[in-house]
């Protein structure tokens, strides 16, 4: 076996002073610059190059390919995957920013479903066992068969329409951050005590009676039975101006709340304009506000004078509710226009639906507190004002009662030996089912006959809180049925000329059934809204809605709040 000497290996390797090792070549520049792909150990060597798993075109991502997988094998990792494409060629403009702009002229009719705007839209129910359900739409979640045959079906599984869907545009993503503004301008001075979160009351429960009758005004005229007939076709039934006398006084301007309150009947007083809201404020999305005041151990809950409550909203639960413009123009179809429109549809129609008659009407035990003949020149309106109470008590040894204020708008004849029944009738108007705001309506002229299931849904969902305040009011006073009108613009661009579309009457304990409205919930509120105040000392609240927020505050204000307004409004009434 040969030997080496280690020793005569380690002399022959050449000596250099600065560094050990090989000698270092001359300085080579031709390798300069050149980009080095990193690589793990990791990394498989399987070939020299894979043209099968080449990336897309300027390097980009092969999207929709095998990623590390090719037709090889499933498990062999390519070498140099997972680093960045060093070598690939880059345009100096990005050609993502340019897309082909197609010219060709494409069909103008639809296919199932799809609606104006390209997007789907299923409304409503639809019509059933048709092959494309247009704008009335399929059941969203739901297979469609729309004939023998087996192609003839449509599949809505997808969920992006659905019963009482709405329409996603492509400037949906661009839309500006709405911000309501106050229904009060909060002061300085005022000492915020509480802030209720709307979940909260959505926990609260509490279980009382359906009231007694304590006192009862004013008079109800009989209900025009013709109303609830189908409108014949091509004759409209104008919505009337109607010159009567109408009051609506808040809790502490009742004269009737204040021989009660000295009598000591009750602890608790109210409207039930002003109850409804608070009791349905866990829907409300728009502003408002309640003035409450303690005086020793009663509560009165007031109004501001000209103050949201007085007003019907429109469409405040839609998705896209109604917008004030932008150019600051005024609008038919802003939130505050609407809104007038449909109180001054509201008065107008409860009073137009009775037979006005000396002879048909229900005299209730007293006249109408409010109406004095020497001051007032136009007729009374058919209205009742029944005077009920509630138990709200934990316990037999603190009672909490509550005496509410409560109307009844008219009277229905019982047939035979039934007796007669008492109405509470209120109407929903429509402006326009193209507009913004509209919140996807159906066109109520069209299909209020053959789809009134879905235009009574659509209303539920775009007016959640004014129906959920109207059913409550209905209940609160005890009514036997309660009757919806639709009411529709003569033109759209008209809003001061209305049809009459038709009539619909439900009890309202169903229909807070069908709207999921809990009574108990509701009690649960105000009696958690009572214990708070009557731990305060005496002095004025009010409880305000945050415009933008599901929150409720509750500040302590001056006792001369709201004074100052009161006296404005009655030097213009002066001036006038």
């Amino acid at each position: 076996m040969a030997s080496f000497d280690l020793k005569s290996i380690i002399n022959a390797l050449p000596v250099e002073v600065d560094q050990w090792g090989p000698p270092t070549p001359a300085a080579d520049a031709t390798l300069n610059d050149i980009p080095y792909a990193p690589y793990s150990k990791g990394d498989k060597l399987g070939r020299m190059a894979d043209w099968a798993n080449e990336s897309g075109k300027d390097g980009r991502d092969n999207r929709g390919g095998r990623g590390g997988y090719n037709r090889f094998g499933r498990d062999q990792q390519v070498y140099g995957a997972g680093t960045s494409n060093l070598f690939a060629y880059q345009h100096a403009e990005d050609e993502a920013s340019f897309s082909v702009v197609d010219n060709t002229r494409t069909s103008t009719k639809t296919r199932g479903g799809f609606g104006r705007g390209g997007g789907t839209i299923f409304r409503g129910r639809g019509a059933r066992g048709s092959t494309a359900p247009g704008r009335g739409g399929a059941r969203g979640g739901a297979l469609v068969r729309a004939g023998a045959g087996r192609n003839e079906r449509q599949d809505t599984r997808g969920g992006r329409g659905g019963r009482g869907g709405r329409r996603f545009g492509w400037k949906d993503y661009d839309k500006p951050q709405r911000n309501r503004d106050s229904s009060v301008v909060i002061k300085p001075d005022w000492k915020m005590l509480e802030e209720i979160d709307f979940n909260r009351l959505a926990k609260l429960n509490l279980e009382t009676d359906d009231g007694e009758d304590v006192e009862s005004y004013g008079f109800v005229s009989f209900y025009d039975k013709q109303y609830d007939k189908p409108a014949v076709k091509g004759i409209d039934r104008k919505l009337l101006i109607q010159e009567r006398a109408y009051y609506n006084p808040t809790t502490s301007e009742d004269p009737v709340i204040q021989q009660l309150a000295e009598k000591d009947e009750a602890q608790i007083f109210a409207t039930d304009s002003i109850l409804s809201m608070l009791m349905c404020a866990p829907r409300s999305v728009n502003p408002w506000d309640i003035v409450i005041l303690r005086q020793g151990n009663k509560l009165f809950f007031d109004k501001r004078d000209g103050s949201q409550l007085d007003f019907v909203s429109v469409n405040e639960n839609a998705a896209d509710p109604p917008m004030d413009p932008e150019t600051g123009k005024e609008s038919i179809n802003s939130p505050q226009a609407l809104s007038m429109e449909a109180t001054f549809i509201n008065m107008n129609f409860a009073h137009q639906v009775v037979v006005d008659s000396e002879d048909a009407k229900i005299n209730f035990e007293n006249e109408n507190p409010f109406y004095n003949p020497q001051e007032d020149t136009d007729p009374l309106a058919s209205k009742g004002y029944k005077y009920r109470r509630f138990d709200l008590s934990l316990t037999e040894e603190e009672p909490v009662h509550l005496i509410v204020r409560t109307e009844i708008d008219a009277a229905l004849k019982g047939t035979g030996s039934a007796p007669d029944s008492f109405l509470s009738i209120k109407a929903l108007n429509e402006f326009d089912s193209k507009a913004q705001g509209s919140g996807g309506a159906l066109d109520w002229r069209t299909k209020l006959a053959t789809q009134r299931g879905a235009v009574v849904a659509t209303e539920m969902k775009n007016n959640s809180c004014k129906l959920a305040r109207w059913t409550t009011q209905a209940i609160l006073a005890k009514a036997d049925v309660m009757k919806l009108g639709f009411i529709s613009r003569a033109t759209p661009k008209d809003p001061g000329r209305h049809v009459i579309l038709g009539v619909i009457g439900y009890k309202p304990r169903e229909f807070a059934s069908q709207m999921n409205l809990s009574l108990s919930n509701q009690w649960g509120i105000v009696r958690t809204i009572i214990d708070m105040c009557m731990s305060m000392p005496e002095g004025k609240y009010v409880l305000v809605k945050d415009p933008n927020k599901p929150v409720l505050r509750l500040y302590e204000v001056p006792p001369n709040a709201f004074d100052e307004e009161l006296e404005e409004k009655t030097l213009e009434e002066d001036e006038e």
